[in-house]
């Protein structure tokens, strides 16, 4: 076994309050792509940028462009969880793993069975009528044509936060609180670019932060160890 994966396992099985912050790159393993990457979503062309197209302000003013691109490239409904999100869920069914903090939306984490899990960005699988806030599943947009349309003839909006829209604040104080209370912090899958969210982890106080990421981690962290690999790569051989 390799010299920094039995160091990842020692500090794994001396700790009982383990949290997970985890990006894009937990998901990747899936088939689902991510932004940044070089085949990710925002080097693919489109008649806008995607980041323009997943804007608050792009929701509202072109709804049918809007959910043409989200039912095409942001629903992953087919996809499975890997190894990452199984390694989690054991450990959380074991004890040691207190909650997972995750910037994605596909809801992989639960399909394989973690429960405390703290989604920073929301979800793809709930959508919530504007006028009634009726709650919804997936199968509303799936299903639909257009616009998605609630009972009451509100439309549905995706529960996700879109570019111009705040974080939740009561899940950001839920995540920050598990994260100080934290023995073990791993960050895995994701650049630490996106704010307020890669914030988080400088609130963490414990000696044993491991970053587990396959390109470079920015937000000038002092890891204790660092493993440059694919996170579901990494955490099969655990």
């Amino acid at each position: 076994m390799d010299e920094k994966i039995l160091k990842l396992k020692e500090m794994v099985d001396s700790s009982d309050n383990i949290v997970f912050f985890g990006g894009a790159g937990v998901s990747t393993e899936s088939g689902i792509p991510d932004f940044r990457s070089v085949d990710g979503l925002y080097h693919q062309k489109f008649k806008y940028p995607p980041e323009t197209m997943l804007s608050h302000s792009f929701y509202v003013s072109h709804k049918e462009e809007f959910y043409e691109f989200y039912r095409a490239k942001m629903l992953a409904l087919d996809a499975q969880p890997n190894a990452a999100h199984k390694k989690l869920a054991q450990w959380e069914q074991e004890g040691k793993l207190k909650a997972v903090i995750t910037q994605n939306i596909d809801g992989l984490h639960q399909k394989a069975g973690s429960r405390e899990v703290l989604e920073l960005h929301g979800s793809t699988l709930r959508n919530y009528c504007e006028r009634c806030h009726a709650f919804y599943g997936v199968e509303a947009v799936v299903n639909s044509t257009g616009v998605p349309k609630c009972e009451c003839g509100g439309d549905l909006k995706p529960d996700v936060v879109l570019y111009e829209e705040g974080l939740d604040m009561t899940t950001m104080e839920r995540a920050l609180d598990y994260i100080q209370k934290a023995d073990m912090l791993i960050i895995g899958g994701t650049s630490l670019v996106v704010y307020p969210a890669a914030g988080l982890v400088h609130y963490y106080r414990g000696k044993k932060l491991v970053v587990i990421n396959k390109g470079e981690t920015g937000g000038d962290l002092r890891a204790d160890l660092t493993i440059n690999a694919p996170i579901g790569e990494v955490f099969s051989q655990l």
